[in-house]
């Protein structure tokens, strides 16, 4: 058994280093994420890596696990540390070694293992740690999973058994590189910048892209954990502006922009047009729906209302699920609805068969864009998105709230618009007409202009998401109408981003 983990810890050196730290809002929905040395030690690591040991047995999963981290300066320790948890639950671990989320994922299938643990912080800023893990390739942990795995590390509740052992695996980036790259080379030559923010993708992403055929001319690809440039982000502006101006100075045919662990992607066109990441998929499920029998899409709930009402999309069958936001949700649904691709408007896109083995790989994505820009030479970028219907929408702007009461918060936000739709009132000027509340709450007015308040599910912050069909004005109208409500809740502070940027 392992002691019970503290919530905080003294500035105290001996204290640090003898009883182990975990804070209880590190645990999130699908996956768990601290900052290192004020939330969690590696004795907390340690604590953690038994605990996924014990989910896995609990489970009744083969205790059989890919191990990886990402370039930040403390990560390789903190894998490590998880590695010892994890041999001492009986565990047989299989460390890939430097590798982004995707190519762990890629793993389990290529060596055999049904379960995952990812050492990874994605896009956070340097000091935060994270781990992504699975224990039903290509799923990822759950709430239900999530929780389970709360109780036993912060209780002490850890199995320790004899069998574990450790395997250290030589040159799998290779494999992983080359399985993306084992397709057919692009028609026509593609010149694409990729930017990488200076995250692990950097390492990855350009030797695939110009593996098919594309000239890359590389943006922020030497790996640096202190992230001096930018966030690597795709959904946030200061990378897409950069990413826009280095575009418009090279005559790039498309701009593409990988997320710290790569199992994102952000995309700007030729004319430095930054494309929210909904809208993509909207472009992607248009060419994809064109030529595959399977026409059943997934998509979550920030993302744009053209997944529904595109006419390309109705004229090609398309059919189109709106679900929970979250990588572990849209996978699972994918999965269950054998859905042929789920978007996220965050930019985590899951390729199913044909084309995919059904989690999120960023790099994946960027080929089919390229793939889409093959298949209609006769258009750019910047066409195929003017082709689209014009809506306006915002940012995903993030303002600051506790993990400890955010959810709280929402609540309130959910049970004031619920209201207000069932007594028939107007909202930024129109009428109220539905609620969703699948994950938050989206709510639309008669114009069909929308918005979305949900907690975020991996930081401190609550997520505000504003589109309208009509103009720029309706979606401001909009914006202040929604922040007016959630500004009713004074824990709530300040957005990381608005709609000016």
């Amino acid at each position: 058994m392992f002691p019970k983990p503290s919530a905080s810890i003294k500035s105290n050196t001996y204290e640090f280093e003898t009883k182990p730290l975990v804070k209880p809002t590190g645990f999130r929905e699908y996956d768990a994420r601290w900052l290192f040395g004020e939330e969690l030690n590696l004795m907390g690591v340690q604590a953690l890596g038994a605990g996924i040991g014990t989910v896995l047995h609990k489970l009744g999963v083969e205790p059989s696990i890919i191990v990886g981290h990402d370039f930040r300066g403390y990560s390789a320790s903190i894998k490590m540390a998880l590695i010892t948890g994890l041999m001492s639950a009986g565990c047989k671990v299989k460390d890939i070694g430097l590798a982004l989320s995707p190519m762990a994922y890629y793993a389990q299938f290529a060596l055999d293992c049904p379960a995952v643990a990812m050492v990874t912080a994605s896009h956070n800023e340097n000091g935060w740690t994270g781990v992504k893990m699975g224990a039903n390739r290509p799923l990822t942990f759950g709430p239900d999973e999530m929780a389970m795995l709360r109780d036993v590390v912060l209780n002490g509740q850890q199995e320790i058994r004899e069998g574990g052992g450790l395997e250290i695996v030589e040159d799998f980036a290779k494999s992983y590189m080359d399985d993306l790259a084992n397709r057919p080379k692009l028609k026509n030559k593609l010149k694409v910048v990729a930017a990488c923010g200076n995250g692990t993708a950097g390492a990855f992403a350009p030797h695939v892209l110009k593996a098919i055929g594309c000239e890359v001319i590389e943006m922020d690809c030497d790996l640096d954990h202190s992230f001096p440039n930018y966030n690597p982000n795709p959904e946030d502006l200061k990378m897409l502006h950069a990413l826009r101006d280095r575009v418009l100075e090279t005559g790039a045919d498309v701009g593409l922009a990988f997320d710290g662990d790569g199992d994102r992607c952000g995309v700007v066109d030729e004319k430095g047009n930054e494309i929210f990441a909904d809208k993509v998929g909207v472009m992607l499920a248009r060419d994809i729906s064109a030529i595959h029998d399977n026409k059943q899409f997934v998509v979550d709930v920030k993302s744009t209302g053209l997944f529904k009402t595109d006419p390309v999309l109705n004229a090609n069958g398309a059919v189109t699920d709106y679900f929970k936001t979250g990588h572990s949700y849209i996978k699972r649904r994918v999965t269950d609805l054998n859905a042929i691709v789920g978007f996220e408007k965050s930019g985590h896109f899951f390729f199913n068969a044909p084309i995919g083995r059904g989690y999120d790989d960023g790099i994946l994505s960027a080929l089919a864009v390229c793939d889409m820009l093959d298949r209609n030479s006769d258009k750019s970028m910047s066409d195929l998105y003017s082709d689209l219907p014009k809506t306006y929408g915002s940012p995903t702007m993030s303002a600051k709230c506790a993990d400890e009461i955010k959810y709280e918060v929402v609540d309130r936000v959910v049970a004031k618009l619920s209201g207000m739709v069932e007594a028939g009132e107007s909202l930024g000027g129109q009428k109220l007409i539905d609620a969703v509340t699948v994950n938050g709450i989206r709510v639309t007015v008669e114009d069909g202009t929308w918005g979305l308040v949900r907690a975020s599910s991996n930081k401190p912050e609550i997520v505000v998401v504003i589109e309208s069909p009509a103009s720029q004005q309706r979606l401001e109208e909009m914006f202040e109408a929604v922040d007016a409500v959630l500004r009713e809740n004074p824990e709530v502070g300040v957005y990381n981003q608005t709609l000016k940027g």
